[in-house]
């Protein structure tokens, strides 16, 4: 492949650069800039790594007289040799968006007004004291994000755990891999992504769970792709129940009825031990439970899940013995399992697959239970997501004493008499006043969680005070009380990691806008005024930078399987990310996981004692250890339970809702990006021809979609999805409408959430966006306006004479052959 320019909008993944398996990805370097630079002006590249997705693709921005022109793939960087997305090209341009937050606003006769930095704090800290005097520390709740760097989230820890005293400390994680951490701590003791990005190019079989992985980690599919035109292509096992890019390129594709996850892999893993596909040895040295789990698989047969699932009994066949036969498998795991019912209990059966077959710590032979937000690792590690920092055990009273001894606080001071509050119950709380405070940073709850009527009712509360901090006036911002205009990537400095524990650091390119400040220095600004104090009457934050906030976190590692201990800044400036743990016997980082057994399942040092997967029940010290007294890998089975709202006469469909390629979360940078927001401008509805046929519908048609909590209103897009389902983003709320906020009082809403349930998921305590019942209402005919949908990936149109997606001239980026990135050989 020579250097090329390429519309990155028409063609998202980009020329393909073939390589066999056990070969290195051949690297490929993509830029953009902006269509008035050439690459001679650019005065500096500055390192970062992406902030719109889990994939941590590793970049360099151009900057020129002090703004941001561009952006190049780095292509000596392990994760993803230079390549970037649609959504790394572009995305950086919205931190110029004209409507950035400039000025701290407070609410003045009940509207939010301009002020200075000093008066906000203040309004911030006078309430928090209040709370503190006259309620305690249950009455101020912290609800973060996946998108901050490691240093904020740590030091946000420490300020709600060991500062304010509080257990109401949680990220939007909550919302995205909450199971993927749950399903690793309930398998393997602890959390820690076993596998690695290279096991791509060593497998021989590729599983994708629930994981459009096209779309929400799109270099990585790339890699994917290369490898296909490549010699010994991998064979794909894809299980979604639309026609993503995957399951057109799967040797096998299984679309399950909505909810049916769990049944599925059972009857997958009987087959596995009916055909002999164990690795008994493994087995026997690394594990336990294997009877339990087989006792229990013993009448899961694929003709049983076969009604379930509403998949042939023999597809399901040739699934498991694909999964039987491959020499070394790599499954992956998303938002297809970890937001559909069960989600934890059918995160573990693929765990148990890995483990049942010895497909652990080789190349090529992983578990990927992936991430959705590009520092959702952090805030996991960090103790912003409601577990303890440092995968620590907050049952442990060992564990919680090691922490107190890092603060230097009493063990007492930090809050550990009950589970940490996740998301979903610490919004029930504000809803009933026992929360009174809430701080949100990063996130926007007012379009992400679900059923927005009774979220927005929360927020707009007079007795909850809320304080939002944030780069624009989002739709949960214009609820708040407070709202702190903040700095992003690219305004500040720090580290992140991504889904297979590779640390990034992101320097800062460019001043933020007007008198916006990055995250740490707001958290370090409050802890000062909050004049928080450790055991001694020292400062409890001792730190006043990144540079020094992540040696403190170094500390907090030591001796943690996520241990930084070896990482420095230093380090990881110039080459590439370094996964973790990095420590005097890994100092140059540790590729995979569980390569001589499992690490972190002992009774003394596992982060979790575990759960019951199909009530959530915990466990004891007592009951983990007479389980697995010698800290093995624990297979552990699940019986399946119908979904708890099922279609019916009134609500005939299923409605899932989920990603598409070009856009993250609520829009609220990737909307303001041209190039981005063209490409999908506005929410449609997808269903299947076999279901549009049927009720005379067709392309472009205007419908309301509804529930038993509420409507949203789209256009029509036919595909080959699953029939009995409709699918909808997530991403489109109400900031870009003249409503502002809410849907407009004339018609329905444009958000998904306007529908969907509360209800979560009993063990990770994650919401459940993928088993709505839903009915399907024609508003207007389309007549000839098609749906705003894209046509390049998992909406693509089964009616031909739909206008392909395209990006234009101010899309085009280059794309060249790099033999920076080109080791010699490759592990075996």
């Amino acid at each position: 492949m020579d250097d090329a320019s390429v519309d990155r909008i028409a063609q998202p993944w980009g020329a393909r650069v073939p390589y066999g398996r056990h070969t290195p990805w051949p690297a490929r370097s993509d830029t953009y800039l902006t269509g008035d630079v050439e690459p001679d002006r650019v005065q500096r590249w500055v390192q970062a790594a992406s902030i719109l997705h889990s994939d941590g693709d590793a970049m360099d921005i151009a900057v020129v007289d002090g703004r941001m022109v561009g952006v190049r793939g780095r292509a000596v960087d392990r994760v993803n040799r230079g390549r970037l997305g649609p959504k790394d090209l572009f995305g950086w341009q919205a931190n110029a968006s004209p409507d950035r937050l400039t000025r701290p606003l407070v609410r003045e006769d009940g509207q939010l007004v301009e002020t200075d930095w000093d008066t906000a704090m203040q309004r911030v800290v006078s309430r928090s004291r209040e709370l503190l005097d006259d309620r305690g520390p249950g009455s101020i709740g912290f609800y973060t994000s996946g998108q901050l760097f490691l240093e904020e989230y740590y030091t946000l820890a420490v300020l709600a755990r060991a500062g304010i005293g509080t257990n109401h400390l949680d990220g939007n994680t909550r919302l995205c891999t909450a199971t993927a951490a749950e399903a690793l701590k309930q398998s393997f003791g602890c959390d820690g992504q076993p596998g690695s990005f290279d096991d791509i190019d060593h497998a021989d079989v590729i599983a994708l769970f629930g994981h459009n992985i096209a779309e929400t980690q799109p270099v990585q599919w790339m890699r994917i792709l290369d490898r296909l035109e490549g010699a010994d292509p991998p064979r794909l096992l894809c299980v979604d129940p639309r026609p993503t890019p995957v399951a057109r390129r799967a040797s096998v594709h299984l679309a399950p009825r909505l909810g049916t996850n769990l049944a599925l892999l059972n009857a997958l893993l009987h087959e596995i031990i009916r055909t002999d596909r164990v690795d008994h040895a493994y087995v026997q040295a690394h594990t336990v439970g294997f009877e339990e789990l087989a006792e229990h698989l013993r009448d899961c047969t694929p003709r049983w899940a076969a009604d379930i699932c509403g998949i042939p009994a023999g597809r399901i066949a040739e699934a498991a013995e694909l999964l039987g036969g491959a020499e070394r498998l790599l499954s992956t795991v998303l938002q297809g399992v970890y937001q559909s019912h069960q989600a934890t209990a059918a995160a573990v059966q693929v765990n148990n697959l890995h483990l049942l077959r010895g497909m652990l710590g080789r190349p090529g032979a992983g578990v990927l239970q992936m991430n959705g937000q590009p520092t959702a690792q952090n805030t996991r590690e960090c103790g912003a997501n409601g577990d303890l920092p440092g995968f620590r055990n907050w049952q442990n009273d060992a564990h919680v004493a090691d922490l107190a001894e890092v603060w230097n606080v009493e063990p007492a001071t930090i809050p550990h008499h009950a589970p940490p509050t996740h998301a979903m119950q610490m919004f029930r709380y504000a809803e009933q006043g026992s929360i009174a405070m809430l701080w949100i940073s990063g996130t926007n709850p007012a379009v992400s969680l679900p059923e927005l009527s009774r979220i927005r009712s929360i927020l707009g509360r007079e007795r909850l005070f809320v304080v939002v901090q944030d780069l624009f006036l989002t739709e949960t911002a214009q609820l708040a009380d407070v709202v702190l205009p903040a700095a992003t990537w690219g305004e500040k400095t720090g580290t992140f990691t991504n889904a297979d524990r590779t640390v990034h650091l992101c320097d800062k390119a460019v001043e933020p806008p007007g008198r916006a400040k990055p995250d740490l220095e707001i958290f370090l600004d409050y802890a000062r005024r909050m004049g928080f104090r450790d055991k001694d009457g020292g400062p409890l934050i001792t730190w006043s930078d990144p540079e020094s906030a992540f040696e403190a976190w170094k500390r907090c590692s030591a001796g943690r399987p996520c241990d930084y201990t070896g990482l420095t800044y230093r380090m990881l400036r110039g080459g590439s990310g370094i996964q973790w743990p990095v420590d005097e016997t890994a100092p140059g980082g540790t590729e995979r996981l569980y390569t001589t057994g499992i690490s972190w399942a002992s009774p003394d040092l596992c982060e979790e004692y575990g759960k019951d997967l199909v009530t959530g029940a915990a466990d004891g010290a007592v009951e983990y250890r007479s389980f697995n007294p010698d800290g093995k890998g624990m297979l552990k089975p699940a019986a399946y339970l119908a979904p708890h709202e099922l279609p019916d006469e009134e609500y005939p469909f299923q409605l899932s809702t989920g990603r598409t390629l070009y856009h993250f979360h609520t829009r609220t940078k990737t909307g303001r990006v041209p190039q981005l927001d063209a490409a999908a401008p506005d929410v449609w509805v997808e269903i299947s021809a076999d279901d549009a046929a049927r009720l005379d519908l067709g392309e472009g048609d205007l419908v309301d979609v509804s529930t038993r909590r509420g409507t949203l209103r789209g256009r029509l897009r036919v595909t080959g999805l699953r029939p009995g389902v409709l699918f909808v983003p997530f991403h489109y709320g109400y900031w870009d409408t003249p409503a502002g906020f809410r849907p407009d009082a004339t018609s329905p809403g444009r958000a998904a959430n306007e529908t969907t349930i509360t209800d979560w998921d009993p063990a990770s305590k994650q919401p459940l966006f993928k088993t709505a019942a839903a009915a399907l209402a024609l508003v207007a005919r389309g007549d000839g306006t098609p749906s705003p949908a894209p046509t390049t990936a998992a909406s693509a149109p089964v009616n031909g004479n739909v206008r392909d997606t395209a990006g234009g001239p101010s899309a085009r980026a280059t794309q060249a052959r790099h033999p920076a990135w080109n080791p010699q050989g490759g592990d075996r």
